[in-house]
């Protein structure tokens, strides 16, 4: 129950970071540690159902499922890269604009359209 109420407290942290943050690195982390919590999770509840891992087993029956831990493995692979994306989109928005303040980016772009 303990891991339950800690993965949410997780959860909700790097959700409220990632809504009430103005600045993209900032933004960037929390959406980071959002992933990670429901890997976590998801990583959690696969490990559930048995006590031994399947690997070279005979005639035990009581085995953890690993296919959520290999999706876990292919998200963790794709958050690597979504955040080193956004962490290249941050950069040019940074050279271009000389700050990492959603506001101020949101600012300067109004007047370069006017």
């Amino acid at each position: 129950m303990i891991a339950l109420i800690l993965i949410a407290l997780l959860f909700l942290v790097s959700l409220v970071g990632l809504i009430l943050s103005k600045n993209l690195i900032r933004k960037v982390m929390s959406l980071n540690m959002l992933n990670s919590a429901v890997i976590i999770l998801f990583i959690f509840f696969g490990a559930l159902k048995g006590t031994h891992a399947p690997i070279l087993v005979t005639g035990e029956t009581d085995i953890v499922d690993p296919i959520p831990q290999a999706l876990m493995l292919t998200a963790i692979v794709v958050g690597i890269c979504i955040t080193a994306l956004a962490l290249a989109f941050i950069y040019r928005l940074y050279d271009r604009y000389g700050t990492t303040d959603l506001k101020e980016i949101e600012r300067q772009v109004h007047l370069d359209e006017q």
